[in-house]
C-alpha cells in the first residue's frame, strides 16, 4: 500500500485477519480450548482459557483496526472483547475506580447504569448524574475520577459534544468513557475524539443480526487496556469462541450494513416528520434536530435508531401490532427492523407511547410504506 487510508468497506471486511499461510483459511475456525500445552515455563501467550483465547485475539484485533485506524501495528491489544455490553460497561468502571472516587454518569443513559450506580454507590463511589444534552454533565465534572458519556444517549438520543467534555474532562485529570453502541466505530471514533475508552455492546450495530451477545473496550492507554483485562480474567467475563468467531465473521459487512442502515433511518425520520400523529421525533441526522449541528461535527454516520411519540400507550400498542416487516423487540442495531415501546420496561423517563425503532436493511420503499400504512391502522 502506498500510505493512502483505506476505507471502511475495504477495513471492515479484512480487519483482524492473520497473515496468510499457504493452504489456511483466510479467517481460522474457533479455537475451542479450557488449556493449552505448556510445557516448561509459561511464557507464551497462550494458557489458560480464561485468559486468552487465539479466537480473540484475531477479534480484537479486527475491532481495535476500526475504533482506532491510526494506531501503529501491534498496538491492537488495546481493545478486550466480553461476553456483553454490560460486562464491558462494569469491566471500566470497576477496573478504575476505587471507594472515595467520584464518577459523573449520563442520567438519560441506558436503562441498566441505575443499577451500576447501586453497586457502586454500595462500594464507597459517589456517583453524580446530569443529562447528555446541552453538555449538561460539564456543571457536575470538578474532581471526578471518570466520565461516562453515552452519546447519542439511548433512547432519547441527544447528543453531547466529546471534544468539549473530554478537554475539561482531561484539563481536571479525569478519565473519559464513551459509550459509542448507537453510532459503532463507523459512526463516531470516541477515541479520535480524545477519549480514554470507547465501550460498546456489540450484541447491536457490530455484528448486526440479533443473535450474539458480546461487548468490547477499546482504550487509549495500554496500562489501562491491561487493567481492563486484568478485571476481565478476575471476574471471568469471557466471551464464548463461536461468538466471537461469528462477530469476526460479521464484522466484514458492517460497513454494508451501517450504510444502508442510516440512509433507511434518515428516509423514516423524514416521512415521519410531516404526521400530526407524530411527535417528539428524534434522529441526529435531521438537518433541524437538536442534536444535528452537534452530531455533524463529531459523527461520520448518524445511526440506525429514530425515536418518536405516539398520542398514547394504547395508540403505541396498535402501532406496533400493525407493522408487518418489523418486529418488536427490545434490542436495536440489527438487518431486520425492530421497534418497541420503552416505557413498557420502567426504566426510561419516557412518555407512554414513546417508540424506538431500530431501522433494519429492509428496501427502503417497503419499510417507509409499512410504517405509514401501521400508522394509519393505529388511528
Amino acid at each position: 500500500m502506498d500510505g493512502t487510508p483505506l476505507g471502511d468497506g475495504t477495513r471492515a471486511v479484512r480487519a483482524g485477519l492473520p497473515e496468510p499461510r499457504k493452504y489456511e483459511p483466510t479467517l481460522p475456525g474457533p479455537v475451542f480450548a479450557a488449556h493449552f500445552h505448556l510445557p516448561g515455563e509459561p511464557t507464551g501467550p497462550y494458557t489458560y482459557g480464561r485468559d486468552e483465547n487465539p479466537t480473540w485475539t484475531h477479534l480484537e484485533r479486527a475491532i481495535g483496526e476500526l475504533e482506532a485506524p491510526s494506531w501503529p501495528a501491534g498496538q491492537h491489544e488495546r481493545t478486550v472483547v466480553f461476553a456483553s455490553g454490560m460486562a464491558a460497561i462494569s469491566a471500566v468502571l470497576f477496573s478504575q475506580l476505587t471507594s472515595g472516587d467520584a464518577v459523573v454518569l449520563p442520567s438519560d443513559g441506558y436503562q441498566a447504569l441505575p443499577l451500576l450506580r447501586e453497586r457502586l454507590e454500595a462500594y464507597g463511589v459517589e456517583v453524580r448524574t446530569a443529562p447528555t444534552g446541552g453538555d449538561a454533565q460539564l456543571s457536575v465534572l470538578d474532581g471526578a475520577r471518570l466520565l461516562w458519556i453515552e452519546t447519542p444517549s439511548n433512547p432519547g438520543l441527544d447528543v453531547c459534544d466529546i471534544r468539549r467534555l473530554v478537554a475539561q474532562a482531561h484539563r481536571g485529570g479525569t478519565l473519559v468513557a464513551v459509550d459509542n453502541t448507537l453510532a459503532t466505530p463507523l459512526g463516531q471514533r470516541p477515541l479520535e475524539l480524545g477519549a480514554d475508552f470507547s465501550v460498546a455492546s456489540d450484541t447491536k450495530g457490530m455484528t448486526g443480526h440479533g443473535d450474539i451477545l458480546l461487548g468490547h473496550v477499546s482504550c487509549r492507554d495500554p496500562e489501562r487496556a491491561a487493567a481492563v483485562r486484568r478485571w476481565r480474567k478476575v471476574v471471568g467475563a469471557i466471551p464464548g469462541p463461536m461468538e466471537a468467531w461469528l462477530a469476526h465473521r460479521s464484522l466484514a459487512t458492517l460497513q454494508l450494513r451501517v450504510e444502508r442502515q442510516c440512509a433507511n433511518a434518515l428516509l423514516l425520520a423524514e416521512a415521519l416528520g410531516g404526521r400530526e400523529d407524530v411527535t417528539g421525533l428524534r434522529y441526529p441526522g435531521l438537518p433541524d434536530d437538536p442534536s444535528h449541528p452537534v452530531a455533524a461535527r463529531q459523527m461520520r454516520r448518524f445511526g440506525s435508531v429514530v425515536s418518536f411519540v405516539l398520542p398514547d400507550r394504547a395508540r403505541a400498542d396498535r402501532f406496533l401490532d400493525a407493522l408487518r416487516l418489523v418486529d418488536d423487540a427490545t434490542s436495536f442495531g440489527g438487518v431486520r427492523s425492530t421497534a418497541e415501546r420503552r416505557g413498557r420496561w420502567g426504566g426510561d423517563a419516557v412518555p407512554e407511547g414513546f417508540i424506538r425503532f431500530s431501522v433494519g436493511a429492509e428496501d427502503p420503499e417497503d419499510l417507509v410504506a409499512d410504517v405509514l400504512r401501521a400508522l394509519e391502522e393505529a388511528r
